[in-house]
């Protein structure tokens, strides 16, 4: 393989990034190839050192989302970024998804709880309508105790998921180094 057919690869491989990521990736490559010559190194030697242009474009992307996932944490970015993590190797579909699904699954049962103990008392107040008679000034009390625990239950929620959000940032960091330092000792 030439250099220019290996940018070419590493170009439409890098197509999932913005033009101008892509070009600041293109040249720092075309500058490796370049230091490469100056150091008396031929283009197999240059691509050997450097790898897969594909390889490198799936952590080129894997990087992108996460850092964009640390901007702006929304629910689209973040799955970009596990899915991009996800591709880098088949072993990251079992490292990457399942505790991924696991804590959302927990996340979201903590809001849940939260939300169903907020709105307990509307549930206490909708009921006489539907059994008449049923009213108890007990069932009230305690209905407007625990929706204020669900009021402590979603602020700590809060600061849960934005805790959580932040610590599987990292650990999506880490795989990627995780996996390109397996790559570059494999």
């Amino acid at each position: 393989m030439t250099k220019e057919q290996y940018l070419n690869r590493l170009e439409k491989a890098l197509k999932n990034l913005p033009v101008d990521e892509r070009q600041e990736v293109m040249q720092d490559f075309t500058e490796h190839f370049a230091i490469g010559l100056e150091e008396g190194k031929n283009d197999q030697m240059i691509i050997k050192d450097l790898g897969s242009p594909e390889q490198i474009a799936k952590e080129m992307i894997a990087s992108y989302h996460i850092d964009r996932v640390e901007t702006t944490a929304s629910a689209s970015n973040i799955l970009r970024a596990i899915w991009a993590v996800i591709g880098l190797s088949f072993f990251n579909l079992l490292i990457v998804l399942a505790p991924f699904v696991t804590i959302v699954v927990l996340v979201i049962s903590g809001w849940i709880v939260s939300i169903s103990a907020v709105g307990s008392p509307l549930l206490v107040l909708i009921n006489p309508i539907f059994y008449p008679g049923t009213f108890e000034w007990f069932d009230l009390f305690f209905s407007f105790m625990f929706s204020g625990v669900g009021i402590l239950v979603g602020i700590g929620m809060y600061y849960v998921t934005k805790a959580i959000m932040s610590g599987f940032v990292r650990y999506l960091k880490f795989n990627v180094r995780f996996v390109k330092g397996g790559l570059n000792h494999g």
